[in-house]
């Protein structure tokens, strides 16, 4: 019998130091990494806000960008229209890609490249690209030509697209 109440004391201690070591890993850890919170986070979630039932539905539109347009940097542009050369050519006399090719694209009619089949979703829209239709369509291609086949999101800061409203100015 007493060698059974010591195989159960081995087992309580067992248990008990096994504890003792769970619980001072999880102070000592709490030391070492401490939570801060942050100011802001580091990826907004952009959530749309609920609506009331009976309020009028205000439809979101691009900022205008006539006034960024005269402090708007060429430079700037340039560079975010390297993300567009993977669909798109720049240079004078450059080809059409996935995209047409942009050059001389400011003040030119929609569609105004003979050699490139737009989509009837854009030419429909009429008219010429202008510093309103350029920044409605950079903005947000899907909505201001509903049924495109550009299959880009969008530039989001205006000012960022008032820079690449002024770099396709000087593509002439």
């Amino acid at each position: 019998m007493a060698s059974s109440d010591l195989e159960n004391n081995k087992v309580f201690a067992a248990i008990l130091v096994a504890g003792i070591v769970f619980m001072l890993a999880g102070f000592v850890s709490n030391k070492i990494i401490s939570e801060e919170e942050l100011e802001e986070d580091a990826y907004p979630i952009e959530v749309a806000e609920a609506v009331p039932a009976g309020a009028p539905v205000v439809e979101a539109v691009a900022e205008p960008i006539a006034d960024l347009l005269a402090a708007a940097d060429v430079e700037r542009g340039m560079q975010l229209a390297k993300a567009c050369a993977a669909c798109h050519s720049f240079d004078r006399n450059g080809p059409n890609k996935i995209g047409p090719a942009m050059w001389g694209v400011y003040n030119a009619p929609k569609g105004h490249v003979a050699d490139f089949a737009y989509s009837d979703a854009l030419l429909a829209t009429g008219g010429t690209w202008t510093v309103d239709s350029l920044n409605q369509f950079l903005w947000k291609p899907k909505k201001y030509a509903p049924g495109t086949k550009m299959n880009y999101a969008g530039i989001r800061k205006p000012e960022d697209r008032a820079a690449m409203v002024k770099y396709l100015q000087t593509l002439r």
